[in-house]
C-alpha cells in the first residue's frame, strides 16, 4: 500500500435493505450478506454479523440474541444498524488491509416513502460509521438506473422494487418519481405468511429460517407453473405433539399460502397506475412494466401482475443486485446523475 493510499477517498455504494445488505466498491459486488448481527445480551459487544449471525438465528441461547437493525425497509436499531454497516465496510478488501479507516464517500438507498426522521437515522448510522460524505437516492430509481433504464428521458417508465420490508412502486420520468405508492407488504411478509399456513395445514411449527428456505425452494405466485420445483421436505416441530416432524409441501400449497399478500401488491400496482398522468401512461402501455428486488424471483409473479395489468411485465438478470448496481453506476457517475441524490 503506498503512502497516497492514506489520503485517498473510498467510494461506496451500499444497498441497506431489510433482509439484504449489499456494498459496491471499485464497480464490484464486494459484499452481499444479510442484515442481521448477533449481539451477546450481557457487555453489549457484537459477536458476529451477516452470514455468521444469520447461521445463529433462531438457534441462539439465553446469553446471546440476534437483531435485524432494519425494519420495513427502514432502520429500527440505531447501535446494530451502525455496528452492522462498520462491519461490513471492514470486510471490503482495500479497506481491510488498510493500517486505519480511510476517508469514504457513500451512496446508501432508501425506500421513497422515507421520512425525514428516517433519513436522518440512515444518514447518522453511515457517518458514525465511517462515511466523510452520504448521499441517498431512492430506491425504485436506483433500480430503475441498474436494470439500464434511462431515467433522464422524456418517456414514463413502471418500476416495481419488492424487497424484504417494502415494495416500492413508481412511475419515473425526467429523472425524477411522478408517482409512487410503497406498501409494507414484501418478503417478509410473504415468509410470516408460509410459517402460518404450516402452522394452521400441517400443525407444523417452523422457525423463519426454515420458512425463507420453503420461498425460495417451492414459493409460486400462482398455482400453474410450466416448470414447477420439486416438492421440498420440511423439518420443525409437531404443535400436538411436541415432537420432530417432517411434511412434504409443493409450490401449489404455497402459491396458496402467499395469495393474499400478492393480491394487495397487485392493488397497490393499479392505485398507482390510476395515479399516472395519461401521457406516462400511454408510454408504460408501449414499454410495460420492469421488476426488481429479490421478491421479484418468485416463481410465476411477472406473469400474474401481467394478467391483472393486462401489460408485459419483465424481470431483469439477477434483479437482487438492481439497486445495488445503479446505486454504483450513479457514484461513478455523480456529475450526470448528482441531482438524483439527497
Amino acid at each position: 500500500m503506498g503512502l497516497f493510499d492514506f489520503f485517498k477517498t473510498h467510494d461506496i455504494a451500499i444497498d441497506l435493505g431489510t433482509a439484504n445488505t449489499l456494498i459496491i466498491h471499485n464497480g464490484k459486488v464486494v459484499v452481499d450478506e444479510p442484515s442481521i448481527v448477533a449481539k451477546d445480551r450481557v457487555s453489549g459487544k457484537v459477536i458476529a454479523v451477516g452470514h455468521k449471525a444469520q447461521q445463529m438465528h433462531g438457534k441462539t441461547h439465553d446469553n446471546i440474541k440476534t437483531v435485524r437493525p432494519l425494519k420495513d425497509g427502514v432502520i429500527a436499531d440505531f447501535d446494530a444498524s451502525e455496528e452492522m454497516i462498520r462491519e461490513f465496510i471492514r470486510k471490503i478488501p482495500d479497506i481491510k488491509s488498510s493500517l486505519k479507516t480511510p476517508s469514504m464517500r457513500m451512496v446508501i438507498c432508501i425506500p421513497s416513502g422515507t421520512t425525514e426522521v428516517e433519513k436522518r437515522a440512515v444518514r447518522d448510522s453511515a457517518e458514525h460509521a465511517g462515511g466523510k460524505d452520504v448521499y441517498m437516492i431512492h430506491e425504485p430509481m436506483a433500480a430503475a438506473i441498474g436494470i439500464g433504464i434511462d431515467v433522464q428521458a422524456p418517456k414514463g417508465n413502471m418500476i416495481i422494487d419488492i424487497g424484504g420490508g417494502t415494495t416500492e412502486i413508481a412511475v419515473l420520468a425526467l429523472g425524477g418519481i411522478v408517482c409512487d405508492k410503497s406498501i409494507k407488504v414484501a418478503g417478509d411478509v410473504f415468509t410470516n405468511d408460509i410459517s402460518y399456513y404450516m402452522r394452521n395445514q400441517h400443525n407444523l411449527y417452523i422457525g423463519e429460517r426454515t420458512a425463507e428456505r420453503i420461498k425460495i425452494e417451492v414459493g409460486s405466485a400462482i398455482t400453474e407453473l410450466e416448470n414447477p420445483p420439486e416438492d421440498y421436505n420440511v423439518q420443525g416441530r409437531d404443535l400436538m405433539t411436541g415432537k420432530p416432524k417432517q411434511v412434504t409441501v409443493n409450490y401449489f400449497e404455497i402459491a396458496k399460502a402467499l395469495d393474499k399478500s400478492i393480491g394487495q401488491v397487485e392493488e397497490a400496482v393499479m392505485q398507482a397506475l390510476a395515479l399516472t398522468p395519461p401521457e406516462l401512461a400511454a408510454d408504460i402501455y408501449n414499454t410495460g412494466i420492469y421488476l426488481a428486488g429479490g421478491g421479484s424471483m418468485l416463481r410465476g409473479l411477472d406473469i400474474r401482475i401481467s394478467k391483472k395489468t393486462e401489460l408485459p411485465v419483465y424481470v431483469p438478470e439477477d434483479p437482487l443486485k438492481a439497486v445495488v448496481r445503479g446505486t454504483g453506476i450513479c457514484l461513478k457517475n455523480l456529475d450526470k446523475f448528482g441531482f438524483l441524490m439527497k
